[in-house]
């Protein structure tokens, strides 16, 4: 990350700031900034040990204002859909953790009030997954938000959270949990900025459905007032204060008319020239697949199949998943959709897997490597898969997280070929890109997830706001992976899609497009702007940006280099 840094050239003024940070979804926006409203205060330094007459009502007063919160955010799940309801889901879920109630009650029980107690409580499970390290710290904002809102609700205080502008305006703020993000009205708040996060973070992949121009890892933000005029390049990871209002006002005003563009885009996904790339789009749930068949996206390139399992102490039946799936594949029932089998573990651990926890879990039991355990639970969804596939008429894709060998791949290719679906794998892991050829003699295609591949590939926690940059997808080693599984797809005449967040960013989709990729999947909220990204360029310039992108010291000399050859 750099800090904000001075200007002076004729487009500005002396000592006008510009802050940089890491691009998340590109967007040109001129307005005020707006930030958060403060979070409930630390309670009374010194908390009298409460009478024991008293006790048992401020642990009911306690679960509570708990169920209030968690059934706020359950609510708010229903009505979000897509990623957000996968996001907010597992927030409720949080706020029903008996873990962390158990330690609530158990202070409550040893005399501390119930704030007291939250506050406490959540400060041991903040030491616990600092302690477990990778995607499990990005929870400590989700149960900081949680902490938050049980506590408003003890003090009969208003809801914590991002107010409503007045007027259009740009969000800054160190960081925003899952229930902030989802809320967000993209007519009012029209930029976000956070000093915090990763470009896979769920602020940043929440921001993405939604469309809002968006950077973070935002060195020095903090300093930047509400009210100040700003300029957010966010495609260029840029923000300047109070710039020549003119100046600014065209820039943003360009960037409208592309949106537009990108708008009236109807497919199908090619080059200017007719070189075919399908665009699909990612979802999470039924109300999510109904949305996206709206757009012209050309089916579905990443079904997430973990909210029918998120919030569960037991496994759901064949029949309730069944019921889940074919509400995704009704909508797409004359296009392709690719199902990816639950990715659970690290970050999303399941109570029913019987895992426990692990010293460093991004690199764990987690995707397909539960069910070399137990291969009842990918069984049973593979059955329910072939079960909604048969209902709705549909034979989708099928594709598992986390292969790292051949001889895994095979493993799965076999199971999905017995129920008529189609396999496919994940690469995720450099081992599968580096064996891409091997894996892809056993499936019929494979799916880059870009988002973990950058993590693993470049040895840096993805959730990590000091190790952003490392987390570009733009960096040339995770380009060479992506460029050499491409090689291998054509090689053996597969398809080889990228189901990433990079795929959402108009610019790299040119860019992978070049690399050799043949479908992009990304929210469906940027089906649009991929597509006409694509229709405005030729594959030859696609081709030149892959090369540039490729021998590129860093992301920043990538991202304009092959900015500049496509426009």
């Amino acid at each position: 990350m750099t800090g904000p840094t001075t200007t002076g050239s004729a487009a500005t003024a002396p000592d006008r700031q510009v802050y940089t940070g890491t691009p998340v979804v590109p967007g040109t926006v001129y307005a005020p900034v707006v930030r958060p409203g403060p979070r409930p205060g630390p309670g009374p330094q010194f908390d009298p040990e409460m009478p024991e007459s008293d006790r048992a009502a401020e642990q009911e007063r306690f679960i509570a204002a708990a169920d209030v919160v968690a059934d706020r955010l359950s609510a708010r799940a229903a009505a979000a859909g897509g990623v957000a309801a996968e996001v907010l889901a597992a927030d409720a879920a949080m706020a029903r953790d008996r873990g962390w109630r158990r330690e609530v009650s158990k202070r409550i029980g040893t005399g501390s009030a119930a704030t007291t107690a939250v506050d406490a409580a959540t400060g041991v499970f903040e030491a616990m997954f600092t302690k477990v390290g990778g995607m499990m710290a990005e929870r400590i904002t989700d149960l900081r938000d949680v902490r938050d809102r049980v506590v408003a609700q003890l003090r009969g205080e208003p809801e914590p959270g991002v107010p409503v502008p007045d007027v259009p305006s740009v969000l800054c703020a160190d960081d925003l949990a899952p229930a902030d993000t989802a809320g967000l009205d993209p007519a009012l708040v029209v930029g976000l900025a956070t000093s915090l996060g990763g470009p896979t973070s769920h602020t940043a992949i929440i921001a993405r459905q939604l469309g809002i121009p968006s950077v973070v890892a935002v060195s020095g933000l903090d300093d930047l007032p509400a009210g100040t005029m700003v300029l957010l390049d966010a495609a260029a990871g840029r923000i300047e204060t109070d710039p020549v209002p003119e100046v600014a006002a065209a820039a943003a005003a360009q960037w409208r008319r592309a949106a537009a563009g990108a708008a009236a885009w109807s497919g199908p996904g090619r080059t200017a020239d007719g070189h075919r790339v399908e665009v699909l789009a990612n979802v999470a749930d039924g109300s999510a697949a109904v949305a996206a068949a709206a757009t012209p996206a050309a089916g579905v390139g990443l079904f997430r199949t973990e909210l029918c399992f998120l919030g569960r102490t037991t496994e759901p039946s064949v029949a309730e998943q069944a019921e889940v799936y074919a509400a995704v594949f009704e909508p797409f029932a004359d296009r392709k959709v690719v199902v990816r089998t639950l990715d659970a573990g690290s970050d999303k651990p399941l109570a029913f897997t019987g895992h426990t926890a692990e010293a460093n879990p991004a690199l764990g039991v987690r995707g397909l490597r539960i069910a070399f355990d137990d291969n009842g639970i990918l069984d049973r969804q593979l059955d329910a898969i072939a079960l909604a596939a048969g209902r709705t008429g549909s034979r989708p894709w099928v594709m598992a997280p986390m292969i790292a060998t051949p001889a895994e791949a095979a493993w799965f290719a076999e199971r999905v070929r017995v129920r008529d679906l189609v396999p496919g794998v994940m690469i995720e892991v450099p081992a599968a890109a580096l064996l891409a050829d091997r894996i892809l003699a056993h499936v019929d295609f494979v799916s880059l997830g870009t988002n973990d591949l950058a993590q693993y590939t470049m040895a840096a926690d993805r959730l990590s706001a000091d190790l952003a940059p490392l987390n570009d997808p733009w960096q040339p080693a995770v380009l060479a992976l992506v460029a050499a599984t491409a090689r291998a797809g054509a090689a053996a005449g597969k398809p080889v899609g990228v189901c990433g967040e990079a795929a959402a960013d108009p610019l790299l989709a040119c860019v992978l497009a070049g690399l050799g990729v043949t479908s992009l999947s990304c929210a469906a909220g940027a089906v649009g702007a991929v597509g006409a990204g694509l229709a405005r360029v030729s594959f030859e310039q696609c081709a030149a940006a892959a090369e540039v992108a490729l021998a590129a010291a860093d992301p920043a000399q990538g991202r304009a280099a092959a900015m500049a050859l496509l426009g």
